[in-house]
């Protein structure tokens, strides 16, 4: 099982919108990296839900992919902002994820706490210059983090499509 880090910003789609949605498509990534990480995403992966552009940024909850990679229909839609005129229909440019909220952190884990755990020192979110929505976390990144948030990992390795009651 792959672990993986999702930014959005709060204000446009924070971890409470997902909470209240259930389910979400994780579309309008536009960056050929974050684009391929999308597309290696399984089902029943977790996924860290980091609050970007906010003060103070950090980790709300935790979301679990429920339908690996599919083309994103924004893309062809002339009237979104995600639109994408050399993408074609039969050999699409973008794709998109489905996630579903399992659990907010009890204790909201901010970037600058995260920043303090050396045995952080590699995640990819606090090395200089990555800005990507999507990145990869390893297994005891992920573990630390959820911990530190006052959540089991063993806890939230429940099947896929299983939502963690309070």
């Amino acid at each position: 099982m792959k672990f993986w880090l999702l930014k959005s910003e709060p204000d446009v789609f924070g971890y409470a919108d997902l909470m209240a949605a259930g389910t979400e498509a994780w579309n309008g990534v536009r960056n050929y990296q974050a684009r391929n990480f999308l597309r290696q995403m399984q089902v029943g992966e977790l996924c860290l839900f980091y609050h970007s552009s906010t003060r103070p940024a950090g980790v709300a909850g935790v979301a679990r992919v429920v339908r690996a990679a599919y083309p994103d229909d924004l893309q062809f839609d002339g009237s979104s902002p995600y639109f994408d005129a050399r993408s074609k229909p039969d050999s699409p440019s973008w794709s998109m994820v489905d996630v579903a909220a399992v659990a907010a952190l009890p204790h909201f884990q901010t970037l600058d706490a995260l920043r303090t755990k050396p045995e952080l020192s590699g995640l990819r979110l606090l090395q200089k210059g990555n800005r990507l929505s999507v990145l990869p976390v390893s297994a005891e990144e992920f573990r630390i983090i959820v911990e530190a948030g006052g959540l089991s990992l063993d806890r939230l390795l429940v099947g896929p499509g299983e939502v963690l009651s309070s």
